[in-house]
């Protein structure tokens, strides 16, 4: 009866070992960096340099090393060496505009775009995402508020800036067709190549609120605290993650696998510390294809 149980036990550990590889085709089957098995288990990126699309003017995430101009750093600067690192992959970070690196990732002239690009079905339809974090959505305004935004409502009538391509803008359009809708005043939408373009112009009082990420949005209100202010938050719910071209299994695996890896083993948490980003904010490694 023991040599019974003792086979039930083992048939059921198998069974439930088997059901947890089985519950996504991006499992992990390790939770330690070995690049030496690059062939075997991303074959596909053998002997390739990963093309990285950053813009470069978005700190914490992508900024210039003040250091050395011509280096790249910040939270997904780092975490994407981080990662390339773990799969055993080189890297070369490609600088644009913003609103440029989805079209240069889905024609191939880079890999990925891993810079405060946030997950949308939209998006989806044309690139497949690896999410790792949580995001939210801040209005930077002139110092003091001075239009005294609080609601979304509040910028019927305003001339708000958003970077050009972002759900950012998308939402500011949103935002303009209720305005309408309701007989209110139209929003005046300015597009700004990248977000210091957008801070100059709400510093030149040619725009009353900048529209962006959270977490750029503060870094800009805390470099300039004289001129500008937060005005609130919205936590849409989003999920920040990296682009990557359609059909690109083996890269999307690579990066699946490598971030999991990187939580795993406190790589991610130090990262995170380094640029004074709220760790609470990763979220465990998702694929989204659709």
């Amino acid at each position: 009866m023991k040599i019974i149980y003792t086979l039930i036990r083992q048939a059921i550990a198998t069974s439930v070992l088997l059901s947890t590889c089985l519950t996504t085709a991006y499992a992990v089957d390790n939770t330690s960096c070995d690049p030496t098995k690059l062939a075997t288990k991303y074959p596909r990126l053998v002997g390739k340099t990963i093309k990285i699309g950053q813009d470069g003017e978005s700190p914490p995430f992508s900024m210039h090393d003040p250091k050395d101009f011509n280096r790249l750093i910040g939270l997904d600067t780092d975490i994407a060496r981080a990662a390339f690192t773990c799969v055993g992959v080189p890297v070369e970070f490609v600088t644009g505009k913003w609103s440029g690196l989805i079209p240069a990732t889905m024609a191939g002239q880079i890999d990925i775009m891993w810079d405060q690009l946030l997950y949308t079905p939209e998006r989806a339809k044309k690139l497949d995402f690896i999410a790792y974090m949580n995001s939210a959505t801040g209005l930077l305004v002139t110092k003091g508020n001075p239009t005294h935004i609080k609601t979304l409502d509040n910028l019927c009538g305003l001339k708000a800036t958003a970077v050009l391509g972002t759900t950012q803008e998308a939402m500011l359009r949103e935002t303009n067709t209720k305005c309408t809708s309701t007989g209110k005043q139209a929003i005046d939408i300015i597009t700004s190549p990248d977000i210091p373009s957008g801070l100059r112009l709400v510093q030149s009082k040619r725009a009353d609120v900048l529209v962006g990420n959270k977490f750029v949005v503060d870094t800009m209100v805390a470099a300039n605290p004289g001129t500008v202010d937060i005005a609130f938050d919205i936590n849409t719910g989003a999920k920040l993650a990296v682009g990557v071209a359609k059909g690109n299994s083996d890269l999307v695996n690579a990066i699946h696998d490598s971030l999991t890896i990187l939580q795993a083993n406190g790589t991610l948490k130090s990262i995170y510390a380094r640029y004074n980003i709220n760790y609470g904010l990763v979220i465990k490694p998702e694929v989204l294809t659709k």
